[in-house]
């Protein structure tokens, strides 16, 4: 199975946001390279928000070219068999941590957001990974820095993205 055709059934499989899902799929029923960065009309990617249950906090990135804190994620890679593990595979770069799993029951959002020129869209499939007991976070070249921040503290330093992903987190653990 292709990457496109297992988003085109993640994003089938998932009972929320209907508009916007149904927009994910009508761009990808319209663009077979609508996984790919080379796709102008925009491309899906991958995210994760890394979660410390155990101690009530996230582990978010200070984004290297937006200067936002943001959620660890981008773009696929033909490397990766499905989007889950595009995001998987994106949380652990970004966040130097081993042993990440992603939290039961698919994608917790989705957020589709412009982007510039020459490409239009990022069609954000947003999943949430949770850190093993004792994660140490190293920062990657993509980050200017990386923290951890307590769920109380999310909406002071990160958009509405986020905080929205983190609320979806809150109800799914």
């Amino acid at each position: 199975m292709s990457l496109h055709d297992d988003a085109v059934l993640v994003l089938k499989g998932y009972e929320d946001q209907d508009e916007l899902r149904q927009t994910y799929l009508g761009h990808l029923a319209a663009h077979p390279d609508g996984m790919w960065k080379a796709c102008h009309a925009g491309h899906v990617t991958a995210s994760a928000l890394v979660v410390d249950p155990e101690h009530g906090r996230v582990l978010l990135t200070l984004h290297r070219k937006l200067r936002m804190w943001l959620q660890m994620g981008g773009h696929c890679e033909p490397g990766d068999a499905t989007l889950a593990a595009a995001a998987l595979r994106e949380a652990t770069e970004e966040s130097g941590i081993p042993g990440l799993t992603l939290l039961p029951g698919g994608p917790v959002r989705l957020d589709r957001h412009p982007i510039p020129a020459p490409c239009h869209w990022h069609f954000d499939v947003q999943y949430a990974a949770l850190a093993p007991r004792g994660a140490a976070r190293v920062i990657s070249d993509e980050s200017l820095d990386l923290r951890w921040f307590t769920y109380d503290e999310v909406p002071e330093v990160a958009d509405d993205s986020v905080v929205r992903l983190l609320e979806g987190t809150r109800a799914r653990l």
